[in-house]
């Protein structure tokens, strides 16, 4: 077997056994299953107003709407990958198993991953199917208008809340605990961002207002070629950091 197949096969176990630890870590599951569950009474409560206001919407639309309300749980998500081994030092044991910390920081960044691409697409299909379940309940005027382009801005919403997540991440390999990294970046997105937005234009070069021009280009948002730069820019520098302090520093 050659040397690249190896580590082939290496990743995957590391992969594998991020995903284990994740799936089996009780706050893990509830972020998931909270976000989830919050998303789809929000969208739900959204639907239900528009419907006594008699506006016409559509469910993706009120989906659209809610995204701003569930970016919390991604953010949680996103950094119990790391925290939760740094809280009680179970990082030494995860080293000792896996020395080779460029395979465990990719592993874990991978697991991170594909956990807060599953809590990004459940919570989006799940205030979807609320909205038009409370739509149909409250025999509510729908919206067709721009289906298509209302799907478009679906896959965006989706791409945005895992950029949120992999960003969160990326600040827990720098921080390593969970408090700062979670203040942290509610902090930059809840916050900062919202205050930069309202007193200067170059707020849209903040990573989540970069991500967000995926599915709510509003006036000054960057087009999505450099929007999508520029939130992977965010992404790369940050998780650059985290991996080289997590290769270099002492467990």
């Amino acid at each position: 077997m050659s040397a690249v197949a190896v580590r082939a096969v290496g990743l995957r176990s590391v992969v594998a056994a991020e995903l284990d630890k994740l799936r089996t870590l009780p706050v893990t599951v509830l972020a998931v299953v909270g976000t989830v569950v919050v998303g789809a009474l929000i969208a739900a409560a959204q639907a239900g107003a528009a419907a006594d206001q008699g506006l016409a919407t559509s469910a993706v639309d009120v989906t659209l709407r809610t995204v701003p309300f569930v970016v919390a749980g991604l953010v949680l998500v996103g950094v119990l990958a790391v925290s939760q081994e740094h809280a009680g030092r179970q990082v030494a044991t995860t080293l000792a198993a896996v020395p080779r910390r460029g395979l465990l920081v990719a592993g874990k960044s991978i697991a991170a991953t594909a956990v807060v691409a599953l809590a990004a697409t459940s919570t989006l299909g799940a205030c979807v199917a609320a909205s038009a379940v409370t739509q149909r309940l409250l025999d509510a005027p729908a919206s067709t208008d721009g289906a298509g382009a209302g799907a478009g801005a679906l896959l965006g919403a989706a791409a945005y809340l895992v950029l949120i997540g992999v960003f969160s991440h990326a600040v827990a390999l720098v921080v390593r605990h969970l408090v700062p990294a979670l203040v942290g970046v509610l902090a930059l997105v809840l916050v900062v961002s919202p205050l930069l937005a309202g007193a200067t234009e170059h707020a849209r070069w903040l990573p989540d207002r970069a991500a967000a021009a995926w599915f709510d280009a509003g006036p000054g948002a960057l087009d999505g070629p450099t929007a999508t730069l520029v939130a992977l820019t965010w992404v790369g520098v940050v998780g650059g950091l985290g991996s080289w302090r997590f290769l270099v520093r002492d467990a």
